[in-house]
């Protein structure tokens, strides 16, 4: 732009909208990428490190710890008590490393000759 070049055209060339452009330059020179740089709050709704050892307490527990959360949950809101939802049940499990098979290990079953 500096040797004549249209603002509109030099942004086509660039594949950038004219607007982009004016935003990098405001306040005078050229504006970095602050989103890196940028403090984000947490989750209101986010689970604290307590609840979250809980739930894994709770899938843990002898009667539960064969089932997958899709039993589980159902099963504590039928008993009154409700800690999270069915897919924090799984993502708590799975950062745990547990999330594989939750069933019972039955020994391989043995066909009859005839």
């Amino acid at each position: 732009m500096a040797q004549g070049a249209s603002q509109t055209k030099a942004c086509a060339l660039l594949a950038i909208s004219v607007r982009t452009y004016q935003r990098w330059i405001q306040e005078g020179g050229v504006k970095g990428d602050a989103r890196p740089e940028v403090e984000r709050p947490s989750l209101a709704n986010r689970l604290s490190e307590v609840e979250r050892e809980q739930i894994l307490a709770v899938c843990n527990r002898p009667e539960y710890s064969h089932l997958p959360p899709s039993q589980i949950v159902p099963m504590l809101v039928d008993e009154g008590e409700y800690l999270a939802s069915e897919s924090s049940f799984y993502r708590l499990l799975h950062e745990a490393g547990q999330a594989q098979r939750r069933g019972r290990s039955q020994p391989p079953q043995r066909r009859a000759k005839p």
